[in-house]
């Protein structure tokens, strides 16, 4: 059995903490783009129609955006109702995000991932 260095043990564990930090850092941010898409008024105007804890003048059109995980146990299924809640309800009010090219895919995603956090 080949033993490893102080040194090398050290970098290892440096490399694999970076690592965990980064994946962590790059969830966050994700998230944080999300919000951002979801409460800009020019993106996805979530706030026009939704309540969202923390969104400044939100309406009342649409349920509140609350326990999103339990509303929408299959992540998937919440992206398909943002990108076309058409599918799912023909006489929805709610624009197709994805169907009409309003948010690219990663946006939409940014957003349900943002959800997720409700």
């Amino acid at each position: 059995m080949l033993k490893k260095s102080k040194k090398a043990r050290s970098v290892s564990i440096g490399a694999a903490a970076l690592m965990i930090f980064s994946s962590a850092f790059a969830e966050t941010s994700r998230i944080e783009d999300g919000k951002r898409i979801a409460f800009d008024r020019t993106l996805g105007n979530c706030l026009a129609c939704h309540m969202i804890e923390d969104g400044e003048l939100p309406g009342n059109l649409a349920p509140p955006l609350l326990v999103m995980e339990a509303r929408f146990p299959d992540f998937d299924r919440l992206v398909q109702q943002i990108s076309n809640p058409l599918e799912a309800n023909p006489n929805s009010i709610m624009p197709p995000f994805g169907l009409h090219n309003i948010l690219t895919e990663d946006e939409i995603k940014k957003v349900a991932e943002y959800l997720y956090t409700l």
